[in-house]
């Protein structure tokens, strides 16, 4: 079988399925056009839906002729319908496109999924567990230190949005520039470890709450309570209606400056000049130009 991969930038299991897919004797395709054409692409016959769609879509098609695609799987907000059933509704609105299977992006279920996923690709049963002896070991999040939460002569902001979105080059990058050229240091909720974010998000008091719904919780709970942090950035890709209104129930939670931006694969952000401004108010401003700073861990400490 030829195999595509769509593994994301902020996979949580980063490269296990291509090195189990290897090991069966199968090379994972990966996708032929850079973010922006891949983008142009899915946005030709997709141009209403997210941009995170628009993105997988268009990664999928450049791959050419395939019997499969694996889908890691996004952690999904509330009512977001794409994240959860997104191989089955981008084969239900573009025809012709090959066999699309959602995989884990996580050690829960890792195991059931990857022998039954081998069973398809080599139809050798000990070929199988072979393959899964042999990739095991990477089937563990792996350890991720802390993002440096301050930096010498800037203001401290925590961008919040999916892991699959602000992980995206597409995204981060200029978002980065743009806040580093207003003298604001951002911390991105997506470097955040995911257990320790998963361990924050138990103090959600919400029973029904999704797996997505728990992460941005998680971020912001971790990063909500450190007095570096100055304000909030909350980020969803455009035409995410459920995203953007999950991050905006948490932006009316904080006691600090906050903007809700949507990203479409933009360079320029205006609006950031005001937020900015208000982040920077008082004794932020003073304190940014103080001199270095010693870097203060994201940790349980100093919440």
């Amino acid at each position: 079988m030829r195999v595509g991969l769509l593994e994301t930038h902020a996979a949580r299991l980063p490269g296990y399925w291509s090195a189990f897919l290897k090991e069966l004797g199968s090379e994972p395709v990966l996708p032929a056009l850079d973010d922006a054409e891949a983008l142009a692409l899915g946005r030709e016959s997709l141009p209403n839906e997210p941009l995170s769609v628009q993105l997988t879509l268009g990664r999928i098609l450049s791959m050419g002729r395939l019997d499969a695609v694996l889908l890691p799987q996004w952690p999904a907000v509330s009512g977001d319908a794409w994240s959860e059933a997104l191989p089955d509704l981008l084969a239900r609105r573009i025809s012709g496109l090959p066999t699309l299977i959602s995989v884990p992006d996580g050690p829960d279920g890792l195991e059931g999924a990857a022998t039954e996923l081998g069973l398809r690709v080599s139809q050798n049963a000990g070929r199988v567990r072979l393959a899964l002896e042999k990739v095991r070991p990477m089937a563990q999040d792996p350890r991720a230190s802390q993002p440096a939460l301050t930096r010498a002569s800037r203001v401290t902001v925590a961008v919040i949005g999916p892991r699959a979105l602000l992980s995206e080059p597409l995204v981060q990058g200029p978002l980065r520039a743009a806040l580093d050229d207003l003298g604001l240091h951002a911390v991105f909720s997506h470097e955040l470890p995911v257990a320790d974010v998963l361990k924050r998000a138990e103090r959600l008091e919400q029973p029904r709450a999704t797996p997505g719904d728990r992460e941005l919780f998680g971020a912001v709970s971790m990063l909500g309570g450190k007095g570096a942090v100055k304000g909030f950035l909350f980020v969803s890709g455009a035409r995410d209606g459920s995203t953007a209104t999950a991050l905006g129930r948490l932006a009316e939670r904080q006691h600090k400056p906050t903007l809700l931006l949507s990203a479409d694969g933009q360079t320029d952000f205006p609006e950031l000049a005001a937020f900015r401004d208000r982040v920077t108010l008082g004794g932020a401003a003073r304190s940014a130009t103080a001199g270095p700073t010693e870097a203060e861990p994201t940790g349980e400490s100093g919440a």
